[in-house]
């Protein structure tokens, strides 16, 4: 039987004179799974992300943040320590996530509705959906 390489399948493998051998690891890597479709798992990751729908306060319940918001703004120098829930809009796609932060406010800006955390947090008053504080309780 005659075949078409029959006169090199027996010669040894070339070995360069100017080069050193690849490393038996650095082989093996060019035979390693190639994935042509790389940004369809991120696609598919990213639709399997769930996300959380906002909730929208009614008028009493806005009342009532405004009432502590004032509260905190009068006493903002007593450094009072709060937990505030807050939505945070997610930028992908619909939805978002409710953060909870524990901190101590340190400034309340009313002109661009943000409150400032003394963590460097910069919460937007208008996604405020609970704020707790010691201070309160003793309130009611």
């Amino acid at each position: 039987m005659t075949g078409k390489y029959d006169d090199i399948i027996n010669l040894p493998r070339h070995k360069s004179k100017k080069r050193p051998a690849m490393p038996i690891k650095d082989r093996a890597a060019q035979f390693s799974p190639f994935s042509a479709l790389t940004t369809y798992e991120e696609k598919i990751k990213e639709t399997a992300r769930i996300t959380e729908k906002r909730v929208y306060l009614d008028k009493y319940m806005i009342e009532k943040l405004s009432h502590k918001l004032k509260t905190l703004q009068a006493k903002i120098e007593d450094e009072i320590e709060v937990s505030i829930c807050y939505f945070k809009p997610d930028k992908k796609k619909d939805g978002g996530a409710y953060i909870t932060k524990i901190a101590i406010v340190k400034r309340i800006d009313e002109y661009n509705k943000k409150i400032l955390l003394d963590d460097g947090t910069v919460v937007p008053m208008d996604e405020i959906i609970r704020i707790e504080a010691d201070i309160f309780e003793e309130l009611l």
